[in-house]
């Protein structure tokens, strides 16, 4: 890339000279003779460095600086004096600039000063592209459906993302409340700071304190340093809790104090810390069961749920599954590089009749599975786990209790565990190959 230099300096011979060594180098160079036809030349040419005098006709480089980083962060200033000294330099630092020189040394510094402004630059660059592609990748776009209960809680979800209001999102497991919980943070105003997750029922009550809260050197046995909490890494972002319904009761007061007046305690400390997060939290669990048995204060619930968004299940959208599955085969036949076309018109009917208890999440790891066995061009029933390969069949209609059913279902589950070792499940069902093909047989169970 070739970088853009604006040189802005009332010293016309002095200009033409920097501007014909800085060109040598290969950068693109602007020039201005005053603080007014540089704020033109900001405008207009779009520079990614700026050379400023210090004393120009109109005005200050050093008060200068604070304008141009005000209202364009990512071009880095290098400020250039005839008398140097120490309180301008701090000034200039403090006000932004990359760095501040006198003019004589210039012929030495100037050129290896450019190369790591123009480094800074560039990582400026990608951390942005990087930031836009995350945004990209976890907006409300990239939610799939069209079932009026998942459009709903979209709706829900970006009218609040651009408050500051707690939100809870409800929901069965593997549901998705984190990419949720994602996509309210980059649509957010917070989208620039970090998004950090803690699934609360990962940890026991003392560690999930410490990653949470951070602790002082000395607190408890291994705790060889101080070291900060995921409160204090989120600050200015989001935080999320998953599984908030798992914190432990004694521990619930400190979070709820953080969410009333935004201070904290590290573990061991007597020192409160000041932050400013904002809270997602996602469960599972009927939170209101749960402060009726004890398990969950009132008042933090009241705290945590001013927003409350229910993420519906794969059963209540199953018209979303098709989307969902050509979705997820084009994820895991990008990463596996295999050319698979499609899901056949009965491995589509198989998925649209099970009834994934484990919502989206089971749907992924379904398609994933049958990316990795499957060999044609197709994704075939016979790719599919084996409780989704015979979705209609002779017995269907039978009670659970049947005998017919209850043996078959048995059948498809010691399958489903030997990975289709026939004669892995036939020893562990104390029956004879023979036997057991007789029986797949009879129950039309499809295998590999």
């Amino acid at each position: 890339m070739k970088y853009k230099v604006l040189i802005i300096d009332d010293e016309e011979r002095l200009r033409g000279l920097m501007k014909r060594i800085i060109s040598l180098e290969g950068y693109e160079v602007i020039e201005a003779s005053s603080i007014s036809s540089g704020r033109q030349a900001l405008a207009v040419q779009s520079p990614n460095i700026v050379l400023c005098d210090v004393k120009l006709r109109d005005g200050n480089g050093v008060d200068f600086t604070i304008e141009i980083k005000n209202k364009y962060p990512a071009i880095e200033v290098i400020l250039l004096t005839a008398y140097g000294n120490i309180p301008d330099g701090v000034k200039a630092i403090k006000n932004g600039a990359f760095d501040y020189i006198v003019k004589g040394d210039d012929n030495d510094k100037i050129l290896p000063l450019l190369s790591r402004a123009a480094e800074k630059v560039s990582l400026q660059e990608r951390v942005i592209k990087l930031e836009k592609q995350l945004a990209n990748q976890y907006s409300f776009d990239e939610i799939i459906g069209e079932s009026p209960a998942l459009k709903n809680a979209i709706a829900l979800a970006k009218k609040v993302a651009a408050t500051a209001a707690a939100v809870l999102l409800t929901g069965e497991t593997g549901t998705g409340k984190e990419v949720f919980a994602r996509a309210i943070h980059y649509a957010s105003n917070r989208s620039q700071q970090g998004f950090i997750a803690l699934n609360c029922s990962a940890f026991s009550k003392e560690l999930l304190e410490s990653e949470l809260f951070g602790h002082k050197a000395g607190a408890f046995t291994g705790a060889t340093k101080d070291k900060k909490g995921l409160i204090e890494e989120a600050k200015g972002g989001t935080l999320f809790l998953d599984e908030i319904g798992e914190m432990p009761l004694d521990l619930q007061p400190k979070l709820l104090r953080l969410l009333e007046n935004g201070t904290y305690m590290r573990v061991g400390d007597t020192k409160e810390l000041k932050t400013d997060i904002r809270l997602i939290a996602a469960t599972n669990r009927n939170l209101q069961n749960e402060i009726i048995a004890g398990h969950f204060r009132d008042d933090l619930y009241y705290r945590i749920a001013v927003f409350v968004i229910e993420i519906p299940t794969l059963r209540q959208r199953s018209k979303d599954i098709p989307a969902l599955a050509k979705h997820y085969l084009k994820i895991y036949t990008d990463k596996t590089n295999k050319v698979i076309a499609g899901i056949s018109k009965e491995a589509m009917e198989a998925l649209m009749q099970h009834e994934w208890k484990g919502n989206v999440r089971e749907l992924k790891n379904i398609i994933e599975r049958a990316v990795i066995l499957e060999d044609s061009n197709m994704i075939e029933v016979t790719s599919l786990p084996y409780d989704l390969q015979h979705y209609g069949n002779e017995n269907e209609g039978l009670p659970a209790y049947h005998l017919t059913t209850v043996e078959r279902s048995h059948i498809l589950k010691m399958l489903q565990y030997t990975n289709g070792n026939k004669a892995e499940a036939a020893r562990l069902m104390n029956i004879g190959l023979a036997t057991l093909y007789r029986k797949l047989e009879a129950y039309s169970i499809k295998s590999h």
